[in-house]
């Protein structure tokens, strides 16, 4: 046997063991790659991509466009374009700029519109291109399907953006006016480096971790960069010049007040414990909004876990083939959630379901979760700059994440702790969790962090959804906000969705803090600019109980 006979056949065996671990079909559809094709932008750069296509394939076909960051080869070539090719999908699968052979500088969601849009121009204008195209793919490379898919023309003919969001600055950069610096900083610590010459330079480094805990300690945050990475790091710049309110810079990496009637049909798969989950469900009832069909899947997981990423690649070829080719549609009703400590999955019409009662908890005077404000003294704490209120768990970009025990943040002295009666059954709480808090602050520069824990039989605490909200003088204009005479203000705070059961014997338990560190930035109690801070002034918190002013949550019940 030939050499090119040997290879043909380690290639084919190779393709049948990715098939079996991404719970696929196996498929052995031949398929040519023809690699480093070249598509001019309109700026006169040069874009770089690999084509794949069926080898016995006559005539145009419909495209399946991926635009990625990360490479065209290696692991995501393998994941996300090779298994659609040995479905018999024309996949062409672009290096966004700056990355990986294109041309230009990587200056991350401020192109990917003009470039996305040209090489849809491009392909369209290509002889094996039937003028049908379609995008996939999730996190950034969902993001370049959000700066194309509402102003393609003509329409694309489906997309799948997954683990993304339309909005990145309030969604992602900055939720709800606060820096996501361990996200920012770890994924700057990924870009900053893929690159490098050597087998192991894309491999992830527990050392980079280290290194990015570390860095997040140090002030000023503006050149941590390159403690992480070696180097400077573009988009780590960006974010922390491009931080302060009022700042329309990310302007052009949002896409969510886009025209949406003009979306093609979208397929989402997401997990509880994304970071991206909070804009992927906003934008899914957009879309049903606006008469886009649409369908959703949310899973118990991390950003790019094993499972998220075996969802992705099954319901995309599932939904390319019924519009590329006019397969089956996909079965079930259009959204369809996992049950988080049941083990189960539910299945809705719409999101959020309709099928839901409003619960509200208001945190007493004495430490409980109550149903009726039992007015008393407010509760106080102080944050400080200088110690910030640590955070464990929750949606991050790397493991660890998801639930962790919570018990030695509820022991500081800064976060004050309400605690509900032992559940006598099971409490289902599925949709978008909210809450309002009454306070008044020392200074005006402060955060106000709310995060929802579930207390088991052992009194170990582990958090379920949690959310923050800055208050800054310079957007006291919010209308959101409403402060009172005596300078109480109150403060909304969005949380995360989720589907979660509370088991019976269980406790639920609030927190209330002034920061989430290092997942989100200290607030330094100042005006000074975030890239260039150093120094920080405490704030003192007083949180009201009283009719009128009841600190509360509200909790979407499932109803039986």
């Amino acid at each position: 046997m030939g050499y090119v006979a040997v290879m043909a056949k380690i290639s084919r065996l190779a393709g049948i063991a990715a098939d079996v671990a991404l719970g696929l079909p196996v498929r052995a559809t031949p398929y040519e790659i023809r690699r480093d094709v070249p598509v001019p932008m309109l700026d006169g750069v040069t874009l770089l991509a690999n084509h794949y296509r069926p080898v016995e394939a006559e005539g145009p076909l419909p495209v399946v466009l991926i635009r990625v960051p990360y490479g065209r080869d290696g692991a995501f070539g393998q994941l996300f374009a090779a298994p659609l090719a040995r479905r018999g999908f024309q996949v062409f699968m672009q290096a966004t700029r700056g990355t990986f052979g294109s041309g230009g500088q990587f200056r991350p969601f401020t192109t990917e519109r003009d470039d996305g849009l040209a090489t849809v121009d491009w392909l369209r204008k290509q002889p094996w291109c039937d003028g049908r195209i379609a995008m996939a793919g999730g996190s950034y490379f969902g993001h370049t399907q959000w700066a194309v898919a509402p102003y393609a023309d003509p329409p694309l003919t489906c997309v799948a953006p997954h683990i993304t969001s339309a909005n990145v600055t309030n969604r992602l950069f900055y939720e709800h006016g606060v820096p996501s610096i361990h996200t920012a900083l770890s994924w700057s610590a990924q870009i900053g480096r893929q690159e490098r010459p050597g087998l192991l330079a894309s491999v992830p480094d527990p050392r980079v971790k280290t290194k990015v805990r570390r860095a997040l300690g140090k002030l000023p945050l503006q050149a941590v960069d390159v403690r992480v990475a070696e180097a400077p790091v573009p988009f780590w710049r960006d974010f922390v010049a491009h931080a302060e309110p009022g700042d329309d810079f990310w302007s052009q990496a949002d896409h969510d007040q886009a025209d949406l009637t003009r979306m093609p049909p979208v397929s989402m798969v997401t997990g509880w414990w994304d970071l991206f989950l909070g804009g992927n469900l906003a934008d899914y009832t957009a879309l049903r909004a606006a008469g886009v069909p649409a369908r959703l899947v949310v899973g118990p997981w991390l950003h790019g876990e094993p499972g998220e990423l075996r969802t992705i690649v099954q319901t995309d070829s599932v939904w390319l083939d019924h519009h590329l080719r006019g397969g089956p549609a996909p079965e079930g009703a259009p959204v369809r959630v996992h049950l988080q400590r049941a083990n189960k999955w539910l299945e809705f019409e719409e999101w959020p379901p309709s099928a839901v009662r409003e619960t509200v908890l208001n945190l007493g005077s004495g430490g409980g979760l109550v149903t009726e404000p039992e007015g008393g003294d407010p509760s106080r704490f102080t944050y400080d700059p200088a110690r910030p209120t640590p955070t464990v768990g929750g949606p991050l970009l790397q493991p660890p994440g998801k639930q962790a025990d919570n018990r030695l943040v509820e022991a500081r002295d800064d976060v004050l702790v309400f605690t509900g009666p032992l559940l006598e059954r099971a409490l289902d709480v599925v949709g978008s969790v909210r809450a309002t808090v009454h306070v008044r602050t020392s200074i005006p520069y402060a955060d106000v962090f709310v995060r929802l824990c579930d207390v088991d039989e052992k009194d170990v605490s582990r958090n379920v959804v949690d959310g923050i909200r800055r208050l800054d003088p310079r957007t006291s204009d919010a209308p959101d906000l409403v402060r009172g005479e005596d300078g109480v203000l109150a403060v909304p705070v969005e949380l995360f969705p989720t589907a979660y059961r509370f088991q019976a014997g269980h406790r639920l338990r609030v927190q209330v803090s002034g920061g989430a560190f290092p997942r989100y930035a200290r607030n330094m109690g100042t005006d000074e600019p975030f890239a260039t801070a150093t120094a920080g002034r405490p704030c003192h918190f007083e949180l009201f109980h009283d009719d009128g002013r009841a600190s509360h949550i509200v909790l979407p019940v499932l109803n039986e």
